[in-house]
């Protein structure tokens, strides 16, 4: 027997992620991928060990993408452990310089400690020393739909 789609199913639901091992993180680092954010939208909070980036996010998991065409939402990034950042190829003092992200990718260290690496269009990267691997990524807002009205292409 086969159960009718009820309404709640139909229900689109922000994300609200966590990574604590690299198998999570390549889940997340899949939804992060080509988000845009401004360069003046990174923090790193180092009294709490915390780094963020306020993401415009390009929804991957919107199953009904056909119907509404792309949509993009504005996604929180958070690491925490954060011990320190270090940045190539950016300028994060130009308010009018709009980065990609392409991968969130981790390499391990000694006990549990290592690099998170975040990988930019342009030949840019964010390396984020960690002691321990712990990111979320979270929707703060409503879908809206993407301003290119495209899905973002990749050359491979």
């Amino acid at each position: 027997m086969t159960e009718d789609a009820r309404f709640e199913d139909g229900r689109e639901t922000p994300l609200n992620l966590a990574a604590f091992d690299p198998d999570d993180l390549a889940v997340i680092s899949a939804l992060a991928q080509d988000a845009v954010f401004p360069a003046t939208e990174m923090r790193w909070q180092q009294r709490r060990h915390r780094f963020a980036l306020l993401l415009n996010r390009f929804r991957w998991e919107d199953a009904g993408r056909d119907r509404h065409g792309p949509e993009r939402a504005q996604s929180l990034l958070v690491v925490d452990n954060v011990l320190g950042v270090a940045s190539l190829g950016l300028d994060r003092d130009d308010p009018d310089t709009v980065l990609s992200l392409l991968s969130v990718t981790f390499e391990p260290g000694e006990e549990g400690a290592g690099h998170l690496i975040l990988t930019l269009a342009g030949d840019g990267a964010i390396r984020l020393e960690i002691e321990a691997l712990e990111v979320t990524l979270r929707d703060v807002t409503r879908p809206y739909r993407a301003p290119s009205g495209k899905v973002p292409q990749h050359d491979l």
